[in-house]
């Protein structure tokens, strides 16, 4: 019997029986099923029986190399899995809410507490911020997501800042003015605050907590986090503006400040985005991940600070790719590896309980046909709540080629909510628990990226390892793969390295005039700054003074006094740092997105088309009815397409001659034959050397391989051959430069 026809007789057996239940009361269930017999009549097969019948199928093919991959991690995986892959997993027998929290922290998952749908606000100035904050406010989301400027990061007013700083990636914060602005009309209590604030994690609190003295708020009912990331900002920037000492003596104060007055409030945050973004494997970004929280844990123990207190103030967020499954794992792994760092420095199981953030890839994301980004999101954050995210930002379709607009970001907002209230995933509790594969891959996903970790950690922890590249080192190789799989098309981009869109008319890529915004937010300043005002002047000198003879213990409540007094982020940042030690420095991550040589042929062509009236052409001479080799013919075009090429191939010719005519006409350089393996035999001896002749400097090309053929046919002009073990992307790029567009 073959295996089709045993799935088609087990499946006509497990509808009758259903049938059969349907009508039968349940004294007599068991009776009935023994007397059919059916354990006698199917049994149950194996794995060996179901793989003895999957290759008879592949009819002598490779099982191993149709079926089973290989992932980026160097995880072999399999075409099916059983009850016996997961015997003896150690989170298995776990529910939701306790042991290792691979189910989530929570026993009732997001029915009690949805995830917090948190959106990255990119605003340049206050009241933008503001205008786009109400809006999303109204609209569902439930955290406001602050992204600063790079100014405000580094601790400089708009006045003292580089070129691009201001309002680049964020909002600009100076002074108590520009708070009361971003936050007119919103009810801080009534909402979550996630403050991405850099390397000024003081100065911007210090901002926030005077407008909360200011409007009458209790610190008790701020509620999110303020994130201080050092270590995540070593890895992205590749510098710091302060010393590492200083940002754990500023992160055991907040954290502190939190603990004693701000209970809702977290302040350690551990970010994975550079290293996702830099093309790190799940494990490598989960390794780092875990050494970068086991860094802090470590810093701000030795400052007094108490393990309970740690692992309950910490945020991770992480980025999610569109690797399905493999990102399932990802989240559920994290946290049993988080329960078990916190468990080895003997913090309780409240205090393993991982609070993690995600957001979605820019890694995959592209320029051209940006629509399709929407639905990489979706996956992505499909992915992330079934591995059982507690928020998410997801990405605009839009965001990686200009500041997302009102309709993006409705789009991405409203993608929460069909996820949420349409698809009822707010309903259920780890719906991936119990899949074999699932449990499986979360278990290899956790061993292998404890293994890295615990090399990170032999080499003197994260700091050391970025210091001395190991980290980047180690991502720029699956970088490379990953880039190297993008150009051979072994890893689709969909729009991108395959189905192109050629007729694409492409979308406005206009940033703010960031000199503009600095000019104006300069001028805002200056008007605020104190100078030339003798008496509050000498007030607010006196409280920077106070700052500057601080204890750390105090230093945050004497930097709100100062805001209070109309000091700006620059003078705080500056009285801070006074007698600050040496800035660490570490070779950068470099973040890029996969699609990025395809998009700059795009655009080389682009440009070749505004001079010349078309892009670089390809004429694709079709010999016979194509028709009879349409799938050839069809691939060969969309090849070419994809690095911006103009393809002229809407006609057959049954006659060489004539295909020789119309490829000289068309005024290509390059001509790829297209036809079936016999008649390339039979035409290609007489067509070649006829382009040749005909067309000045003709490149010659075929599409398939020439087999036996290669030795025979490149002594009579045959330049080279397209196929699906060509590299495209070094294909194309080869072709522009021979024709002068790419030097």
């Amino acid at each position: 019997m073959s295996y089709v026809d045993y799935f088609m007789r087990s499946t006509l057996v497990l509808n009758f029986c259903r049938i059969a239940s349907m009508n039968s009361d349940p004294e007599t269930k068991n009776h009935e099923a023994e007397s059919v017999g059916l354990r006698e009549d199917f049994p149950v097969p194996t794995y060996d029986d179901w793989k003895k019948a999957a290759e008879a199928l592949l009819k002598g093919a490779s099982f191993e190399k149709k079926l089973q991959s290989r992932t980026y991690e160097g995880i072999e995986l399999r075409p099916i899995y059983n009850p016996e892959d997961t015997e003896g997993l150690p989170h298995l027998g776990e529910m939701p809410g306790f042991g290792h929290f691979s189910r989530g922290y929570r026993a009732n998952g997001y029915r009690a507490t949805p995830w917090q749908v948190s959106q990255e606000l990119p605003c340049s100035t206050p009241e933008e911020f503001n205008r786009v904050a109400l809006s999303e406010l109204e609209r569902g989301v439930s955290e406001l997501n602050i992204l600063v400027d790079l100014a405000t990061q580094t601790g400089r007013d708009p006045d003292d800042a580089r070129i691009g700083e201001v309002g680049s990636c964020g909002v600009s914060l100076a002074t108590l003015a520009d708070v009361e602005k971003a936050f007119k009309g919103i009810n801080l209590p009534m909402i979550s605050i996630y403050l991405r604030t850099g390397s000024s994690a003081v100065p911007v609190t210090a901002l926030l907590l005077a407008y909360a003295r200011k409007r009458g708020i209790d610190y008790g009912a701020i509620r999110g986090c303020i994130e201080i990331d050092p270590l995540g900002t070593l890895a992205w920037k590749g510098d710091l503006p302060v010393s590492l000492d200083l940002s754990y003596r500023d992160m055991a104060a907040l954290t502190r400040f939190a603990e004693e007055r701000a209970p809702d409030l977290q302040t350690i945050a551990v970010q994975g985005h550079s290293y996702h973004d830099g093309g790190a494997t799940a494990v490598q970004e989960l390794a780092c991940v875990i050494a970068t929280g086991a860094a802090y844990v470590r810093e701000m123990l030795k400052r007094g600070v108490s393990i309970e207190t740690i692992g309950t103030r910490m945020r991770f967020s992480l980025s999610i790719g569109s690797n399905f499954f493999m990102e399932v794992a990802k989240l559920r792994a994290v946290r049993v590896l988080w329960s078990q760092v916190i468990e080895s420095f003997g913090g309780s199981e409240k205090a393993g309980r991982m609070h993690l953030h995600s957001r979605t890839s820019l890694l995959n994301k592209t320029l051209h046909d940006p629509f399709v980004n929407l639905l990489r999101s979706t996956t992505e954050a499909f992915s992330a709540v079934v591995g059982g995210t507690d928020g998410m930002h997801i990405g605009p379709y839009d965001e990686s080629l200009r500041v997302p607009d009102s309709f993006s970001r409705r789009i991405a907002r409203n993608t929460h909510l069909i996820l949420g209230e349409e698809c009822n995933l707010s309903q259920v509790t780890d719906p991936a628990g119990g899949s074999w594969y699932v449990e499986w891959l979360t278990d290899q996903v956790a061993r292998k990226a404890w293994f890295e970790f615990q090399e990170i950690e032999r080499g003197g922890g994260m700091a050391e390892a970025l210091k001395a590249g190991r980290p980047q080192e180690m991502i720029a190789k699956t970088a490379a793969r990953r880039l190297e799989s993008v150009a051979r098309r072994r890893d689709v981009i969909v729009g991108t390295n395959m189905y192109a869109n050629p007729g694409e008319e492409a979308m406005d890529q206009t940033l703010p005039d960031f000199t503009a915004i600095q000019r104006t937010r300069s001028r805002e300043v200056e008007n605020y700054r104190t100078s030339g005002w003798t008496e509050t002047h000498a007030s607010v000198m006196s409280k920077l003074n106070v700052l500057l003879e601080s204890e750390p213990s105090h230093a945050l409540d004497a930097a709100v006094e100062a805001v209070l007094g109309g000091a700006t982020i620059g003078e705080i940042s500056r009285t801070i740092t006074v007698g600050d030690g040496d800035h660490p420095s570490a070779p950068r991550i470099r973040t890029h997105r996969l699609s990025e040589g395809y998009e700059r042929l795009r655009d080389l062509c682009a440009s070749s088309k505004q001079d010349t009236g078309h892009a670089p052409l390809i004429f694709q001479a079709n010999i016979g009815p194509s028709r009879a080799y349409r799938l050839r013919a069809d691939w060969t075009t969309g090849f070419f397409q994809t690095g911006g090429f103009e393809v002229r191939a809407d006609v057959d010719f049954e006659k060489p001659e004539e295909a020789v005519e119309a490829a000289a006409s068309s005024g290509a350089r390059i001509v790829v034959i297209t036809s079936t393996d016999d008649r390339y035999a039979e035409v290609i001896p007489t067509l070649v050397p006829a382009l040749k002749r005909t067309i000045d400097r003709a490149i010659v090309m075929v599409a398939g391989s020439p087999g036996d053929h290669e030795e025979e046919w490149g002594r009579i002009g045959v330049d080279d051959y397209v196929n699906i073990k060509v590299n495209n992307q070094g294909m194309l790029e080869d072709l522009l430069s021979k024709l002068g567009v790419l030097s």
